[in-house]
């Protein structure tokens, strides 16, 4: 066990090594160009088979979504006032 573990140490410090790690380091490094175009690529192809919304769907949507959100704003702000005059009148009670 003690020789494997300094045959790793050996091997991450490059002490007795052929370089083979640097090449192959290097290698990978040379690829990214590559690999970066490839992608780039399959984005463009993927991005082509998206089904994009019309603009009357976006404006819709959006209008539903701001109505909505209105409602419920003014939902909870009445139901908040009321629950809390309701419990102050509780607490204004209990203290008599």
């Amino acid at each position: 066990m003690a020789q494997a573990l300094m045959n790793r140490e050996e091997g991450v410090r490059g002490g007795g090594g052929n370089g083979a790690n640097i090449a192959s380091g290097l290698s990978k490094f040379g690829e990214y160009p590559r690999r970066l175009r490839q992608f780039l690529h399959d984005v463009r192809v993927e991005m082509k088979l998206v089904n994009w919304p019309s603009r009357a769907d976006v404006i819709s949507t959006t209008v539903v979504v701001v109505v909505t959100v209105t409602f419920f704003g003014l939902y909870f702000a009445v139901t908040d006032g009321l629950f809390s005059r309701l419990i102050r009148w509780l607490i204004d009670y209990a203290k008599r």
